[in-house]
């Protein structure tokens, strides 16, 4: 297994707090990988280590993917508009990341989360290969963007549009993939649209990377192979964007289960980096 972040600089002191609990609570041969734009490679240098690498964007995107100066954003100039947002690049990097692996599972994590008790690759997998997230029929009406990223990634894989009602979820954190299966499913998508994946994807306003490999799974690899899905993210996730106090912490700090190996608390959930250290190392077994 290897674990992959993509972060940058404002992340930076979460991502040191992540590394380090990665370094200390996985097996010596699980490396974490991390993934920031050119200008903020010095900034991470220090983290760098004989578990620990550090990549670049630039390397893991096609040569016609352009930085724009001063914004966060990039131009293919193979298809120049509508230019590719910096959210969509992100999911790219992981895609091209997962990829390129040779390991049995890629385990992509934010740089919000960390690790609370020992992780092994047999956490997340089942006979060897990549745990598979569903959330049978977690997406309804409330989730919009959510049925966006379904339709996009049916397009993207040929198949025909999802039906009304409720759709299965797949994202995760953290999120186990199976980097054959990327593979297999990126050829899929150059396959259906005639284009290389990354401009097919780029093009996208709307997009999930982990749609995209939740549907694929469900609906072209199970034709052939068996799989076993599980509901359960091994951690406890707080992705408001509402802020919490000390007692808001302490309270949702207290459902964590005891499967649960990682916490995520959102960046953007106005908890300072002082409290946020305080009350994890508090719960770390």
């Amino acid at each position: 297994m290897a674990v992959v972040t993509p972060s940058y600089a404002p992340d930076m002191q979460l991502c040191r707090e992540l590394n380090e609990s990665v370094l200390r609570y996985s097996a010596a041969d699980i490396e974490h990988h991390v993934i920031v734009p050119e200008k903020d490679l010095t900034l991470f240098a220090g983290l760098a280590g004989e578990r620990t690498k550090i990549h670049g964007v630039n390397a893991l995107l096609p040569r016609t993917m352009l930085k724009l100066p001063l914004v966060n954003g990039w131009i293919n100039v193979v298809r120049p508009f509508p230019p590719l947002r910096g959210w969509i690049v992100q999911q790219l990097v992981k895609l091209a990341f997962a990829a390129s692996l040779d390991t049995d599972i890629a385990l992509l994590t934010d740089s919000d989360m960390v690790f609370i008790d020992r992780v092994e690759a047999g956490a997340f997998s089942h006979m060897g290969t990549a745990s598979f997230y569903r959330l049978e029929n977690g997406v309804d009406d409330t989730l919009p963007r959510h049925r966006q990223w379904h339709e996009v990634a049916h397009r993207l894989l040929g198949l025909a549009p999802p039906p009304p009602g409720f759709l299965h979820d797949y994202v995760a954190w953290p999120c186990p993939w199976s980097p054959a299966i990327v593979r297999r499913m990126l050829d899929r998508v150059s396959e259906v649209t005639g284009q290389h994946w990354a401009t097919a994807i780029g093009r996208e306003i709307h997009f999930s990377e982990m749609i995209l490999y939740g549907v694929y799974v469900d609906q072209i690899h199970s034709r052939t192979s068996e799989v076993v899905s599980t509901d359960s993210m091994r951690c406890l996730n707080y992705s408001e964007e509402i802020p919490m106090d000390e007692a808001g912490v302490r309270s949702f700090l207290r459902r964590i289960d005891e499967r649960d190996l990682a916490v995520m608390i959102s960046a953007k959930s106005g908890v300072s980096l002082a409290l946020r250290q305080r009350m994890l190392t508090r719960i770390q077994r």
